[in-house]
């Protein structure tokens, strides 16, 4: 095995606001930039940017409110103001083009901002998310991200929170694992307790609608597109899937077996279409 790419912290000044990256890769490399979900944050793409780094300069987001990236007006965690950070981020890091992958709602910000600069954008991944949510992982959603507890007096009860909340993301990990995803979400704070690195503002479903229609959106992503999808998703329905491969001729659609909402990208079916790709396969 070649040596651990080395991992750099970088901080921009981007539309108003500190935002945080995690970069791995040789500069002057194809760039590719990760963006998570709702309740994420950068260090969520950890082990499948390890990866892609010996081929690409991979850049992962903390959107603005979560992780190390500054906390933002309560009211304005929305998808456009999340195209807007992505723009100013890219021009920040004086990147001409990039492939885009999102995570849940890191794919609908990576939806919307692709129609909206297109020359800007090489590639896009939408990782088990689409123009339509189905209601019912919606709402799971929605419930414990909204009714999160504010401390955690041990990581181990953080630990236990993912593996009650985040069950169809984790379930197939070994503790140690689900550790380390987990231990990136919380801070110790001065009273000893682990407090979230997310604004509770951030929690909340902004009633702000995207300028875009969803399906506008997507139909408006001009570059190759791949689609991941969880084999037993509650966001991204199959029905839903196959509409969006019906409604975008050479999208590539692929099923990622035995994982639900969303596949961490390290699975081995997520790997591979992932890897192919970017590095310029697919039907487009």
């Amino acid at each position: 095995m070649g040596s651990p790419v080395p991992v750099r912290d970088i901080f921009v000044q981007a539309n108003g606001l500190r935002h945080h990256l995690v970069a791995r890769g040789a500069p002057g490399a194809p760039a590719v930039l990760m963006i998570h979900g709702l309740a994420g944050q950068a260090h969520a793409f950890d082990a499948v940017a390890a990866r892609l780094a010996s081929r690409f300069h991979v850049y992962c987001l903390d959107v603005r409110g979560r992780g190390e990236s500054e906390w933002g007006p309560p009211d304005g965690y929305h998808v456009d103001n999340y195209v807007a950070d992505l723009e100013a981020v890219r021009e920040a890091l004086g990147l001409e083009r990039v492939a885009l992958v999102g995570t849940s709602m890191g794919g609908i910000v990576a939806m919307n901002y692709a129609p909206a600069f297109p020359e800007r954008v090489s590639r896009v991944v939408l990782n088990d998310i689409g123009p339509e949510i189905d209601p019912r992982g919606l709402q799971r959603i929605v419930q414990y991200v909204g009714t999160a507890p504010e401390a955690f007096p041990d990581m181990a009860a953080v630990v236990r929170y993912y593996r009650d909340h985040y069950g169809p993301m984790v379930e197939h990990l070994p503790e140690d694992q689900v550790a380390e995803f987990a231990r990136w979400n919380v801070r110790r704070s001065d009273s000893g307790v682990y407090v979230w690195k997310m604004d509770p503002a951030a929690r909340q479903l902004n009633a702000t609608r995207p300028a875009r229609d969803p399906w506008e959106a997507f139909s408006g992503v001009q570059c190759p597109l791949l689609v991941l999808r969880g084999a037993s998703s509650d966001i991204l329905s199959a029905e839903i899937a196959v509409k969006m491969a019906s409604a975008r001729p050479g999208m590539r659609l692929v099923e990622v077996p035995n994982v639900g909402h969303a596949p961490l990208l390290t699975e081995p079916v997520a790997v591979q279409a992932l890897s192919d790709f970017l590095n310029g396969g697919g039907r487009e």
